[in-house]
């Protein structure tokens, strides 16, 4: 049963949703759940969740949902996914913890594209299910909010450190965002009165003693300068020490962050860095991409002209190029289970093995002895084998692997002087990336 993978979709902000509640150990675990996924189904406007899982898949439903706790159920606490196989994307993971001095459920929620909550009936609906949520489990803080504007607000950590962060939680307001439910100890720290009195779209007392508060009816327009001012009011009338000209001056910034920035990536490396672009965090993106539209990669020296050319000075030429390929047969092996294309041999596996060893720092996590010794010699002659089977390239046989050469039209290229080169850092890895090369020597070859 295939999910919709967040991946799958067209990279756009998502809705973020968390709530950090908690529940009876003492009554049965079904019947202390059940309210929860009632709720869920009354209110989940379009976004019902319709897969479960625990250690297997399967489709929504109480008894499945029964089953994944069982399954996943352990003496510290339970966890399961609820996902779904249409647009729009789905994740959600609720964490039962059995062990904690109050028991904690604990949701995090995930629908992307966050343009879905556009309509205000639909976010009508979200409301009423956190506020549901909150009214029947004690819930010490829950927000709902764009999942980019969240992460450039710091959250969860807020600038604390983890430790600090996982001890104190949500002890005070750290931030505003477009839904939030303030648990009793908070509404008692920053005053009931005042927190009733907060200027915002809707302000409502719970059963319990929580307060909801929702800024404006659609957390899709959170980056418009309306919304912004209102998020600012909201924030500096519960936290009086802060000045509301600094909060708005913040949010605006945060806000221009987001704005889209059109790609302009050098052709060489643009399948490249927009691979790394869609890797990043959501709301590192366009920084990143106006980073890249001003990068420009060195341009690729490690060529001499044909005439130029060092002569073959091995005895066996054809047990040389034999050797070539069973170098390059090791980076086949080294990279096969994560990176299937390198089986290939093709342009696009170039790029692919760039991606990877820049997604797994390859240069700074492994031991250099062993980047050197075996990394090294297999990706130059992967480069090499590439150049001959896509370009019509030549292996030109030198007993020094760093004077080998791979005769390309009018050119000759060096890719054991690449390698190293490549390998020598995280960064090294774009500034010269087997992509490019490629590129170049297909141009010049020609």
């Amino acid at each position: 049963m295939k999910v919709l993978e967040f991946e799958d979709l067209k990279a756009e902000d998502s809705l973020l949703l968390t709530f950090d509640g908690a529940f009876d150990t003492q009554a049965a675990l079904e019947c202390e759940l059940e309210p929860l996924f009632q709720m869920l189904e009354k209110y989940a406007d379009g976004w019902m969740p319709d897969v479960i899982e625990g250690k297997r898949r399967r489709k929504y439903a109480r008894a499945a949902i029964w089953k994944a706790l069982e399954e996943q159920r352990h003496e510290r606490g339970a966890t399961i996914g609820l996902y779904r196989t249409k647009w729009p994307a789905l994740s959600m993971t609720l964490r039962l913890y059995f062990s904690t001095t109050l028991p904690n459920l604990d949701i995090l929620l995930k629908v992307e594209p966050l343009s879905f909550f556009a309509e205000e009936k639909r976010c009508r609906q979200l409301v009423e299910l956190v506020r549901a949520w909150a009214s029947r489990y004690p819930v010490s803080h829950a927000l709902a909010h764009g999942l980019a504007d969240n992460q450039l607000s710091g959250a969860p950590n807020f600038g604390r450190e983890m430790q600090t962060s996982i001890r104190d939680g949500f002890d005070k307001i750290y931030e505003v965002f477009w839904l939030n439910v303030f648990g009793p100890k908070l509404v008692e720290a920053v005053g009931r009165e005042r927190m009733l009195s907060t200027p915002a779209w809707r302000v409502e007392e719970l059963p319990n003693g929580s307060v909801l508060l929702v800024t404006r009816p659609t957390p899709a327009d959170f980056a418009s300068d309306e919304a912004r001012e209102v998020q600012a009011h909201a924030h500096a009338h519960l936290r009086p020490d802060l000045n509301f000209d600094t909060v708005l001056r913040t949010l605006r910034e945060r806000s221009a962050a987001l704005v889209p920035v059109e790609p302009r990536f050098h052709p060489d490396v643009a399948p490249l860095l927009s691979r790394v672009v869609d890797s990043l965090a959501i709301h590192e993106r366009q920084r990143k991409i106006a980073e890249f539209n001003e990068w420009r990669p060195p341009e690729p020296d490690e060529w001499r002209p044909a005439e130029s050319a060092l002569p073959p000075d091995v005895d066996d030429p054809e047990r040389a190029r034999s050797h070539y390929s069973d170098l390059a047969e090791l980076l086949v092996a080294l990279l096969h289970s994560k990176v299937p294309s390198v089986f290939d041999s093709s342009p696009e596996s170039l790029t692919d093995v760039d991606f990877h060893f820049w997604q797994e720092e390859f240069p700074r996590v492994f031991e250099r002895e062993h980047i050197d010794a075996h990394a090294v010699p297999a990706i130059g002659a992967y480069l090499g084998e590439v150049l001959v089977h896509h370009l019509g390239g030549q292996w030109i046989p030198r007993r020094k692997l760093e004077e080998t050469q791979v005769l390309v039209g009018h050119r000759v290229w060096l890719p054991f002087v690449r390698a190293p080169r490549y390998m020598r850092s995280c960064q090294s890895l774009l500034d010269f990336s087997l992509t490019q090369l490629y590129r170049v020597a297909e141009r010049h070859g020609a």
